[in-house]
C-alpha cells in the first residue's frame, strides 16, 4: 500500500509536464474537421509497422469487439453501409458502402430496402452477390456475434436464431432478389439506431463460403482497400493490397497509401516508445506508460496528437456470484476507489477525467451526477466526483456479510492495466477483502472476462462507443440480451439482467423515433437507477493518445474508430 501511494506521486507532475507540448497537437487534430482529402498517389509506397504487447484475439470480424482490431477492419472489410472517412463529426456520419446508396425506408420504418454495387469482388476474387449479404447476416447469430442480442435481434426471424444459432435462417428478414440485386431487410419494429448499426463491423459482408464458426485465425477474405495475409496471434498481423480492389466511394472505403501494414506483437509499452522513438516503427498501441509521457512531451511533442474519446474505463462486477452479488459490496467498490489515483496510472489530468456516471460526458443522455462521492449517495447524488468514501465503503462491506472473502481481479498484461490492478487490489483489501490481481494476456483478457465459466469476480475494462447513442452503453453493456453464459462473447460482463430495467430501456428506443429529446431524458435517467444497483464502477473517460514516428505523415483521427491506419503515410 505505502509502496503503490509512492509511485503514484511520482506520476503526479507528468500531466502539468505535458499540457503545454500536447494540447496545441491536440487542439489542431480536433479543429480539423470535414471529409477526407482526394488521394495523392506520390505518396503512396511503403510499410507501415505498428507495434503492441499483445494482438486483440480472434480475426473474425463477426466476432472481434476491440477497438485494436475494429480500427483495422475499416480498410479490410465492408458493410452495406459504413461511417465516413474525414476527420471530426464528419466521421459519425453513416454513409452508403457496398449499397449504392442509403436504404429507402417504408412500412413504418420496418422495411429497409437496398441494391448492392455491382463488380465488387471480395480479395480471392469471387464477386460480392446478394446471397454473400443474406449468410453474412445469417452468420452473426451461427457464430453468436456479440451484438447478435442486442443490435440485430430487431431483424424478423432472429428470434428463432437466437435460440438455435447453428440452423439461423432469416428468409423472411432478409429477403434479396438476385436480377434486381436488392436486399430488403425487415424490422420487428422501427429502430431509430439501426443504420448505426449497419456500419459496423459485425454487419460486413462475408463470402457466403465464411466459416459458421468463429474463424480464429483463419483468414477470410476481404472486400476493402486491403487484405489480411497472415495471423499469428503471438507474432504479427501482415495487411497487404486487396489486388481486387478498386475505389467505388472515397466517403466509405478510400484508396489507402502503404503497400504493407504490419502490426507486430510481443512487444512491451516502454519498447514501443522506443521504437518509434527511433522510426523503427510508426505507431505505438498500447497506452505509454506513464514514466515516459514527460520524455514524448517535450522531445517529441510534434508527434504526439491527443483526441478525445466517448468512451470509459469501467469495473464490470459479476452480480451472480459471491461478494458482488451482494448490491453493497458493489456499491462499496464505488466509494472505496480514488478515481483521481488511477486517472494518474493513466497518465493525469490531461488525459483522463474522473466520472461515475455511466453515460460519458457530452455524450446522448448524459446528466452531470455522482452517487458515489464523498457526502453522497445513489438517491441523493452531486454534480461530480470530488473524493472516495472509504468509511462509508467499509460499512457496506461489513453489512453485506462478505468481508474476509477473496477477490481476484482480472485484468490485462500490460504496464498501465497491471497498475491498475495493483491499486484495486489495495483498495479492496483496505475495505475488508483478501484481493489478488490476476493478470492475463491482452490477446485473450477480453474474451475470459466474458465467459461466466471462468467464475471472473471483477475485472477492469474498457469500452469505446459503437455509434453515438445512449443506448450503445446502457443496452449494450447492461441489457439481458447482451448476456449470455458460458459463453466468450457475452459483452454483458456483469450478467446483469435488469428486466424492469431492460423494458425502460426498450420504451426510451421507441421513443427515440419520434421524440430524441425525450428519449435522451429518459436514458438519463435508466443511467442513475442503473448505477443505484452498481453492477459496474465507473473510473473517467480516457482521451487517446497517439504517439507516431518523425517518419509519419497524413495523421487522421476518427471520432468513431480512432486514426485511419490506411491513411499514415510513410513514402
Amino acid at each position: 500500500m505505502h509502496r503503490h501511494i509512492k509511485v503514484l506521486s511520482s506520476f503526479a507532475g507528468i500531466a502539468a509536464l505535458i499540457v503545454s507540448a500536447v494540447v496545441g497537437t491536440s487542439s489542431a487534430s480536433a479543429a480539423a474537421a470535414g471529409p477526407l482529402a482526394p488521394y495523392d498517389a506520390k505518396h503512396a509506397g511503403g510499410t507501415v509497422t505498428l507495434v503492441a504487447q499483445a494482438a486483440a484475439g480472434t480475426l473474425d470480424p463477426k466476432v472481434n469487439y476491440t477497438a485494436q482490431f475494429w480500427q483495422l477492419y475499416q480498410a479490410t472489410y465492408d458493410g452495406l453501409l459504413t461511417f465516413s472517412y474525414g476527420s471530426g463529426a464528419t466521421t459519425f456520419v453513416v454513409v452508403p458502402d457496398l449499397a449504392e446508396a442509403l436504404p429507402v425506408s417504408s412500412n413504418g420504418g420496418k422495411t429497409l430496402t437496398f441494391k448492392l454495387r455491382s463488380g465488387i469482388k471480395f480479395s480471392n476474387g469471387k464477386p460480392v452477390t446478394v446471397a454473400d449479404v443474406k449468410a453474412s447476416f445469417e452468420r452473426i447469430f451461427k457464430v453468436s456475434s456479440p451484438t447478435a442480442g442486442s443490435f440485430y435481434n430487431g431483424i424478423v426471424g432472429a428470434a428463432a436464431c437466437l435460440k438455435t444459432p447453428a440452423t439461423c435462417k432469416l428468409d423472411k428478414g432478409i429477403v434479396v432478389n438476385a436480377a434486381k440485386n436488392t436486399i430488403v431487410m425487415n424490422l420487428v419494429a422501427a429502430d431509430e439506431t439501426i443504420l448505426s448499426k449497419l456500419a459496423v463491423p459485425h454487419a460486413v459482408i462475408n463470402p457466403a463460403s465464411a466459416p459458421s464458426k468463429d474463424a480464429g485465425t483463419t483468414i477470410i477474405p476481404t472486400t476493402g482497400a486491403y487484405m489480411f495475409k497472415s495471423y499469428n496471434p503471438n507474432k504479427s498481423l501482415v495487411m497487404v493490397r486487396n489486388p481486387y480492389y478498386k475505389e467505388w466511394s472515397h466517403a466509405a472505403q478510400p484508396q489507402g497509401y502503404p503497400d504493407q501494414i504490419l502490426f507486430k506483437f510481443g512487444i512491451t509499452p516502454t519498447a514501443q516508445v522506443t521504437a518509434v522513438e527511433n522510426n523503427q516503427a510508426n505507431w505505438a498501441y498500447d497506452p505509454i506508460p506513464a514514466d515516459r509521457l514527460n520524455e514524448i512531451g517535450t522531445k517529441y511533442a510534434s508527434q504526439v496528437h491527443v483526441n478525445p474519446l466517448t468512451a470509459m474505463w469501467y469495473l464490470p462486477m459479476n452480480v451472480n456470484i459471491a461478494p458482488f452479488n451482494n448490491v453493497k459490496a458493489r456499491q462499496a467498490v464505488n466509494y472505496a476507489i480514488d478515481r483521481a489515483a488511477m486517472v494518474k496510472i493513466f497518465g493525469g489530468t490531461q488525459l483522463a477525467g474522473p466520472v461515475c456516471s455511466f453515460l460519458p460526458p457530452n455524450f446522448p443522455g448524459h446528466v452531470d451526477y455522482c452517487g458515489y462521492t464523498k457526502g453522497a449517495t445513489p438517491a441523493k447524488p452531486a454534480k461530480a466526483w470530488t473524493a472516495p468514501d472509504l468509511e462509508l465503503a467499509k460499512q457496506l462491506v461489513k453489512d453485506s456479510g462478505t468481508a474476509g472473502q477473496e477477490v481476484g481481479i482480472v485484468v490485462s498484461d500490460d504496464d498501465v492495466n497491471k497498475q491498475m490492478g495493483v491499486y484495486l487490489q489495495s483498495v479492496l483489501t483496505s475495505i475488508g477483502y483478501k484481493a489478488t490481481v490476476k493478470p492475463i494476456s491482452g490477446n485473450i483478457q477480453f474474451t475470459y472476462i466474458q465467459n461466466t465459466s471462468n467464475k471472473v469476480q471483477i475485472s477492469v475494462s474498457q469500452w469505446y462507443q459503437d455509434y453515438p447513442a445512449a443506448s450503445d452503453f446502457l443496452d449494450v453493456l447492461l441489457g439481458c440480451a447482451s448476456f449470455t453464459p458460458n459463453s466468450d462473447s457475452s459483452i454483458n460482463m456483469s450478467g446483469y439482467c435488469n428486466k424492469a430495467l431492460d423494458a425502460k430501456m426498450a420504451k426510451a428506443k421507441t421513443l427515440g423515433l419520434t421524440d430524441p429529446v425525450a428519449a435522451n431524458k429518459m436514458w438519463g435517467q435508466i443511467d442513475q437507477e442503473v448505477m443505484a444497483d452498481a453492477p459496474v464502477a465507473v473510473v473517467f473517460t480516457p482521451k487517446q493518445l497517439d504517439f507516431i514516428s518523425s517518419g509519419t505523415k497524413n495523421y487522421i483521427f476518427s471520432l468513431q474508430y480512432k486514426m485511419f491506419v490506411s491513411q499514415l503515410q510513410v513514402k
